[in-house]
Parts: C-alpha cells; structure tokens; sequence
C-alpha cells in the first residue's frame, strides 16, 4: 500500500503520519476544511499541504491504496463516502499505525495521565543508548526532530490515547495497537463527551486490558487505587508488574533520586514526574538496558514541550506551562510546584479548555483541586463554549464547584492579562519570589505571558 489518502491531514498527529510515511516513500495526498500551524508550516515545507481547503470527492481515484481518516472527519465526509463507494480499505490513524508496525515489538503508554511524559522518558533512554526504534508521541520532544517515526527499526514505542479511533471506528485508539509491552499510568475520569459516566470511562481500561496477549508484560501504577483495581479485575492472564515513586530528595528545587548506585540529579521535578521516571525505567529494563543506563541517561531528560515547561526566568520570578486540563493532573502539578518551590508565591492560572472542563455536569470533579495554590485563578471564554457547542457558564458557577472562596473566575481576556499583571507586581511587595504556573490545553486565547507576567509591570 503505497499511495495512501489522508482524509483530515492536519491534526497533530494525523499530519506527523503523512510525514512520516512520506519518508518511508510513499505517495501521500489529503485533505482538510482548515489547516494551522504548526501542521500548515510542516505539509507545505514537504509539498503536501492541499491546495484548497475543503473536501473534494474527485480526489478519490482508483489509484489509491488506502485511506487514513482522521477524526476531525464527519461521517457524511464527502471523500469518505467516495471512498467507500471505491471500495478502498479505510483505516483509522492508530489502525494504519498498526498496519505498519505489526511486525515490531509494540511498547504502548496507556492511562488517563502521565502518557506523553513517560513515552518520551522511553525514547530519551532509548537514544541514549543508541537503541533503533520506532515512535508516536503526541507532543515535541528534545532531541527529536518529529513526533512520529517509522523506519525498519524492530521495535515501536506508541503513546496510546483512550479517544475514539474516528467516526468509523469509535472505539479508544488503544485498542488496535496490540502490545507486547504496557504501561497504565492512572485512571481518572475525562472525555465527558464520550464517555458520560465515569463507569463507561473505566470499563474502556478493562477491555484494553482483556484484549492484550497473554504473557505480555504490563507496569501498572501501583500508586492509584483505580489501576489497582483495574489490574485485579482484567488483568489475570498478563504478566503484571506494579511501579511506584522512588526514593528521592530535593537539592535547589530539583529533585536528587537516591539509587543503589548512589545519588542521581534529575531535571524535571514534582512526584508525579518521579513516578512517571520509574515506570519509564521499568520498560527499558524489560527492553535489556541496564538499570545504571537507565538513570545515566534519564539525568540528562528536559522534559516534553508544555509538560511543566519553564516560559521564562528573571529575578524574583519563574513562570512555568503544563498541559494539565483535568482535575488530577491539576493536583499533581500543583503539588509537584508546591513541594519543590515551597519558598515562592505560588499564582496559578487554569484555562477551561477542554469539552469536558467546560461542561457544567463534570465541573464537580474539580473540587479542591487548585488549593495548594497561594492565589488561583480560572478562566474561560465563552468563545470556546460556543465553538464546543455548549451552554452559557456563569462564572459564580464555576467558582462553588471549585469549591475555593478566593479563587479569581475570569471570563475575559483583558481582565485575566490585568489579574495576573496585578497579583505578579503586588507580590513584589512580599519579598517571596514569584512561581506563576499556565495550565491548559489550550493557549489562554493567545495572551503574550512575557510581556503579562514582568515583576516591572
């Protein structure tokens, strides 16, 4: 199959793949009704960004061998109907990954959080030590220059997402990688959208689980009651392993991990991170690289972009962005900030991005999940309601799910740049240093945090 169609090219992933495949020599096309960047830069730079927006069934010719259908594609896609009028094999993107990697050992990183900071952990090791090998990630990595590879390498290492596959096959993304080794780094309730009850959310853990081949080996976190009853429940037939938070100190705000081989100074910092370290470990050992490899290497891992990523550093101030969007993530990162920065005024600012952050019936699961902050704000713009489809949300609303009396709810723009500008200038007068922390899926409506967050201002 090398003249493969990609129906919705310019997600993040989807349009990595056409690059990827574009290496490996295929002959790809596709289509989009929007392109941004950084996908838009990416598919021009290899000659493959269409020359119109917009869905065109003509582009369906005999000629192809298969079609790659995003998610972003409706079910009356017109190139989708076209295709299937053709008769031509119509995967989606975790499908196709599949259909390209079935003959490698498969290393999938599952759970509802930690995913792309533990694959990239894998790959740092894995290149460290000259390992050849195989990639999807769902986010830009040091040292990486894409964030999905297929070569001839014997060996892949897949983030595995619990999303629907596409509007064909509607089942988590999960399901068709099929690996001989896992991790499940927790399980807390997301995708509202999709799944509508936190029973449904967990019962998808359990079929990915069942439906792994038996012996394969699988690292659990040992760490989350959820996990653990997952395991127990699914996971009789599979060699499982459980992994937990090493031992470790903290030295000028960053931790030091105390191993058998004496101590090791990491560059990422916060628990949850440490425990995200040893499942990495876990899989490499399992994969033949020695424990002291393992931690030579992994000193030297910066983290992946947005995951507690530092924005900028000038005296009396550090501000930081992390991808946290749901409740759980939000209270590792805060914790993670609080343990290793106990010193600073800790500000941090949430944007309600996500479908199931802005919708009013998953609000409660963010009870007390900012409380370790020292001043916490939450925005939302009603733009994103609108492009998401859901209803009005009052701000007084969001603050008693939040459960915080003195948390700031913002709905604009102008007056969130103001807030944060006033709380960063104010907490000069207190002689602590500052640690402003940016989380959200999303990009706060575009607001320019180095010229918002001067302690100067």
């Amino acid at each position: 199959m090398k003249n493969i169609h990609f129906i919705a090219i310019g997600g993040a992933i989807m349009h990595q793949l056409a690059l990827a495949l574009q290496r490996q020599g295929y002959t790809i096309t596709g289509s989009d009704d929007e392109i941004n960047d950084p996908a838009k830069s990416n598919l021009a730079a290899k000659g493959l960004l269409p020359e119109k927006f917009g869905w065109y069934p003509e582009k369906i010719t005999p000629n192809i061998d298969a079609i790659v259908l995003g998610m972003h594609a409706k079910a009356d896609n017109p190139e989708l109907l076209a295709a299937k009028k053709a008769g031509i094999p119509i995967y989606s993107f975790p499908q196709y990954v599949y259909e390209v990697s079935k003959n490698k050992k498969r290393v999938v990183v599952a759970g509802s959080h930690g995913k792309t900071t533990i694959t990239s952990m894998i790959m740092h090791i894995l290149k460290h030590q000259e390992i050849q090998f195989d990639y999807l990630v769902g986010a830009r990595v040091a040292g990486f220059d894409q964030s999905v590879q297929l070569t001839d390498a014997p060996l892949i290492v897949l983030e595995g997402d619990e999303y629907p596959a596409s509007v064909e096959e509607k089942r988590p993304k999960i399901f068709f990688y099929h690996p001989n080794i896992s991790v499940l780094s927790g399980i807390a309730w997301d995708h509202i959208n999709v799944f509508p009850t936190y029973d449904i959310y967990f019962n998808q853990f359990e079929q990915y689980l069942q439906g792994i081949e038996q012996g394969a080996k699988v690292f659990y976190n040992n760490e989350d009651t959820e996990v653990q009853r997952v395991v127990g429940t699914s996971a009789a037939h599979l060699s499982a392993k459980p992994y937990q938070t090493p031992p470790f100190h903290y030295e000028d705000g960053m931790p030091v991990m105390d191993t058998k081989d004496g101590p090791v100074k990491v560059s990422v910092f916060g628990r949850h991170n440490l425990l995200n370290m040893q499942a990495a470990i876990d899989v490499c050992m399992e994969l033949g690289v020695t424990e002291r490899d393992c931690y030579q290497a992994i000193a030297s891992f910066t983290g992946a972009a947005r995951r507690l990523e530092k924005v900028k550093e000038e005296k009396g101030l550090l501000v930081y962005r992390d991808f946290a969007h749901a409740p759980s993530k939000l209270k590792a990162t805060l914790n993670a900030v609080r343990e290793a920065y106990a010193g600073h005024q800790l500000i941090a600012c949430f944007e309600l991005h996500t479908f199931s952050s802005l919708n009013e019936k998953f609000l409660s699961e963010y009870s007390g999940s900012i409380d370790a902050a020292d001043d916490a704000i939450v925005y939302f713009s009603h733009h994103a309601l609108d492009l998401k489809g859901l209803p009005h949300l009052d701000p007084g609303t969001v603050k008693k799910y939040f459960a915080r009396n003195d948390v700031n709810i913002i709905d604009e723009k102008a007056q969130l740049e103001l807030t944060v500008k006033n709380l960063v200038a104010n907490s000069a007068t207190t002689g602590k240093p500052v640690f402003l922390l940016l989380m959200s899926s999303g990009t706060f409506d575009g607001i320019d945090w180095n010229a918002v967050s001067s302690r100067q201002n």
